[in-house]
């Protein structure tokens, strides 16, 4: 039985559809009246179900996607039971984190998540040596399965910590930051490039710095944690390794970023318009966040940054929506498995204009922060941008299941 990728796909939609409807009800709860449920358990919930529900869960379906693609008689069904369990344990937190907040179930259940994620690391790192070589995606791959596991050792020096009940502030920050750098800078970005590379189809003989890319960026991630707790004191030496893996993130983004752009315009000219504008404003979000991390590095904007909750709000959205959201929605609908139709490409506007407008708003209200100024009815705009969002897409993914239904017979949605 072959690993049906388009199934599973489906379910990436829906996930992210119950994301973004979370986020329209935090937004409701902070510009108008609603007594029920607790507004810092959804953002538990909220936070936890986009990174494994929504992240995680698409990264893997197209990462045993691209082993489909490049091994022979692969059919990849070993992972099915994986998967699946993914998605109990993101349902578990979905539904505990609301309910109860951090307890018992909650943390069973994202316990239970990291062990899948280092267990689909391990059957991952196995079948991968069956991938060529000359394939530059391997590298990427690997990688981000280390970093996923390394990220885990965050979570769990955090439970080691609540056991013991010897903490403090800056040791659990450290621990939640160390948890999150190595999810999106080093799980979530190195698929991501990954599965871009897959798309391009780029070889080591395609271009020198390519190879060179991955190495940089494998050789800046770890220092680069230093990045998110650089408020603490640390001696000279680890802030002058800090400033220096930020630089070369800058440095690697935009020298890569100008030779794949000079070398894949004939390729990208025959991609569909609007996923080429979400790719492009993937690309710009990407470059405004290492501008970002290496502006943080001076003292001065880095504690008016960690400071204001606002600036932190948007940047984590620009990271989680404007990059990996887009990218992966951006991946799903050029690769084939569903067909592009108007209310799709419709619904993938709403959502990425929703994006930028969100990030807009936020950036504004952060920046307003600096000089205690209140932007009127912030909160109401926000809100209105969440539903622009669930909209946006809730046509997406309604399209592309209704479009699944009618066009295909069951043996075809097998890939």
């Amino acid at each position: 039985m072959t690993f049906n990728s388009k199934f599973w796909i489906k379910f990436s939609l829906l996930n992210l559809c119950i994301v973004a409807f979370l986020g329209v009800i935090m937004r409701y709860k902070m510009g108008f009246e609603f007594p029920y449920l607790n507004q810092r358990n959804l953002q538990h919930s909220h936070s936890h179900f986009a990174f494994a529900g929504w992240i995680t869960h698409t990264l893997m379906v197209l990462m045993v996607y691209f082993l489909q693609t490049k091994i022979v008689d692969f059919t990849g069904n070993q992972y099915t039971k994986t998967i699946i369990a993914n998605l109990v344990c993101s349902y578990g937190m979905l539904i505990s984190f609301i309910i109860q907040g951090y307890g018992a179930f909650s943390i069973f259940f994202s316990t239970a998540s990291i062990v899948v994620s280092c267990y689909f690391g391990y059957q991952y790192f196995k079948d991968l040596i069956q991938v060529d070589n000359n394939l530059l995606s391997k590298n990427w791959f690997k990688a981000a399965i280390l970093f996923n596991v390394l990220s885990s050792f965050g979570t769990f020096y955090l439970a080691y910590m609540m056991v013991t009940k010897n903490t403090s502030q800056d040791l659990h920050l450290a621990a939640i930051n160390f948890y999150l750098h190595f999810q999106y800078n080093g799980w979530f970005f190195f698929a991501a490039m990954g599965l871009f590379f897959s798309f391009m189809n780029l070889k080591k003989e395609d271009h020198p710095f390519y190879e060179t890319t991955f190495k940089l960026f494998a050789l800046a991630c770890i220092p680069a944690y230093f990045l998110s707790i650089i408020w603490l004191n640390f001696p000279l030496w680890v802030y002058i390794i800090t400033v220096f893996s930020a630089t070369i993130q800058v440095y690697t983004w935009f020298k890569f970023f100008f030779i794949i752009s000079k070398n894949t315009t004939a390729f990208l000219k025959k991609q569909i318009s609007i996923l080429k504008y979400i790719l492009l404003f993937v690309g710009l979000a990407l470059s405004i966040k290492f501008l970002l991390q290496l502006g943080s590095t001076y003292p001065s904007l880095n504690k008016l940054a960690f400071g204001f909750r606002p600036i932190v709000i948007a940047y984590l959205h620009l990271v989680l929506l404007a990059v990996f959201s887009l990218f992966l929605l951006f991946y799903i609908y050029v690769s084939p498995f569903f067909i592009m139709t108007k209310r799709i490409k419709f619904g993938l506007l709403i959502f990425t204009v929703g994006v930028f407008l969100n990030e807009i708003v936020l950036a504004i209200q952060g920046t307003t922060f600096f000089s205690y100024t209140m932007i009127p009815f912030a909160n109401e705009q926000l809100f209105l941008i969440a539903l622009m969002l669930f909209l946006g897409i809730g046509i997406i993914t309604f399209s592309t299941i209704k479009k699944l239904k009618v066009e295909y017979p069951k043996s075809y949605l097998k890939i």
